[in-house]
């Protein structure tokens, strides 16, 4: 009996050592195992799904985390990081790793800020958009082999760019978008994603919108500025400033100095076919570009540093999803309808925020007073001002509903449809429900369970 007692307690101690998740950079099939693991072992608060596949068929994988992982709810924003879209700027695969595990281990623990984030919010969380990149990448802290998917091409020039109609500039035919662009771009039409950050590496700044520019009335100065610009700045400053010490702006050598460590994408550098413009332009998503390393494949030792350099910022970013206010438009029979236009006074966005499937809608504002029009075909035109308080300490942001009245006549007060900029196509999303494409036959679970007990966390 004694035996079988030390046996189990050896067997409870290896899994113990599995759990523990090392400081290194796992391999691609690495990270797909413990990304398995981790969805088995907490069913109630994660979801494991696949938006597609690289060009070489390795699985774009997400982690959903929240207390409704495998679907969306109605008031619960939806948020998103993204890493390691070039593969060589590796920093992010290993924070999205230790971000999931600090995640859980809060929750199982019964922390305040684990369990308030993750009842309030559904956090996705895809380590890496490009691994065959990864698998392709040099150690080196600033050569860019690897950078590039299969195909050789920069996945951040790839998505379409809604200044190239305005300036008539060539842009890469549907067909001919890379597999892992295509895959974000359908992923988007599946979720009413609110917030997002893509993580980078080589600089050490916190870059927002816009990264392009027609010449137009958004260019101000040597920046190409959005109609949210004060948001992207206050975002871009809630990272920087809970960063260690990305707000002094100056910590690399070859990059900056950036005020209070941000910086406007244009006025950096203009690129074209960016994610972060096409995220917000038509996915009505502020996101945002984390540069979170100097150098683009930091040495091993140096990654409990990084992690704690950055862990609170990760958080506090997350949190700001609950800006704003967020809500539903009803019908004159109180109905939530889809497809109607919420426009704020003084915001006019190439691409006008439109509501859900479910009627929602969500604006991330500062604190203020705003005026906001709503417009839905046969219904008269609704203004409302509100007055906006400030929603992350309390994990929610304002909640308000638009009631619509029916219009008396066709040509009474029933407005067509507010209009997108000229020659910018916008993103009509499909909001399907759930994304079942990850949810993985029981079998396939079953042939990496022995896999997952011989070292899935440990070198």
């Amino acid at each position: 009996m004694s035996s079988l007692l030390l046996l189990l307690l050896f067997l409870l101690l290896l899994f113990n050592v599995t759990l523990m998740l090392e400081f290194r950079y796992h391999s691609n099939l690495e990270m797909e195992r413990y990304l398995r693991q981790i969805s088995t072992e907490n069913p109630n608060v994660t979801h494991l799904y696949s938006i597609g596949q690289s060009v070489a068929g390795q699985q774009l994988w997400v982690l959903a985390l929240g207390s409704t992982p495998h679907r969306h709810t109605v008031g619960i924003p939806e948020f998103k990081y993204v890493a390691n879209m070039h593969g060589n700027e590796v920093l992010g695969r290993v924070l999205m790793l230790q971000l999931i595990d600090d995640l859980l281990q809060g929750y199982q623990k019964n922390e305040e800020w684990a369990l308030r984030l993750l009842n309030s919010t559904r956090i996705h969380i895809m380590p890496t958009m490009n691994p065959d990149g990864f698998d392709n990448a040099d150690t080196h802290c600033l050569y860019s082999q690897g950078r590039f998917n299969r195909n050789g091409v920069d996945l951040n020039r790839n998505f379409p760019d809604p200044f190239a109609g305005q300036r008539r500039q060539q842009q890469p035919q549907e067909q001919n978008r890379e597999a892992e662009v295509k895959a974000v771009i359908a992923w988007l039409k599946t979720e009413t994603f609110v917030l997002s950050a893509n993580l980078h590496g080589g600089a050490l700044v916190a870059s927002y919108p816009y990264d392009n520019s027609n010449g137009g009335s958004e260019l101000v100065g040597q920046a190409s500025l959005t109609p949210d610009n004060d948001v992207f700045i206050h975002l871009a400053k809630v990272y920087s400033l809970n960063h260690a010490s990305m707000h002094r702006g100056d910590r690399c050598d070859d990059t900056g100095p950036f005020q209070n460590g941000i910086s406007n994408g244009y006025e950096w550098y203009p690129l074209s076919g960016g994610m972060q413009d096409y995220n917000y332009v038509q996915a009505q998503c502020l996101e945002l570009t984390l540069e979170v390393s100097c150098c683009k494949y930091p040495p091993v030792a140096e990654l409990p540093a990084l992690w704690i350099d950055n862990r609170k910022a990760l958080l506090a970013f997350i949190q700001q999803v609950h800006l704003g206010v967020k809500g539903r438009v009803l019908d004159s029979s109180g109905v939530p309808v889809q497809d109607a236009v919420v426009e704020v006074k003084g915001r006019r966005n190439m691409c006008p925020f439109k509501t859900n499937l479910h009627g929602e809608y969500y604006r991330l504002l500062l604190p203020g007073n705003y005026s906001f029009t709503v417009t839905y075909p046969g219904h008269e035109v609704l203004t409302e001002a509100l007055s906006i308080p400030y929603g992350p300490d309390v994990y929610s942001a304002l909640i308000h509903d638009f009631q619509l009245r029916q219009a008396v006549s066709t040509t009474s007060r029933s407005p067509a449809q507010a209009s997108s900029s000229p020659n910018v196509t916008c993103n009509h999303t499909l909001h399907l429900e759930g994304r079942g494409v990850a949810s993985e036959p029981a079998w396939r679970l079953v042939t990496f369970a022995l896999a997952l007990a011989i070292g899935l966390r440990s070198g």
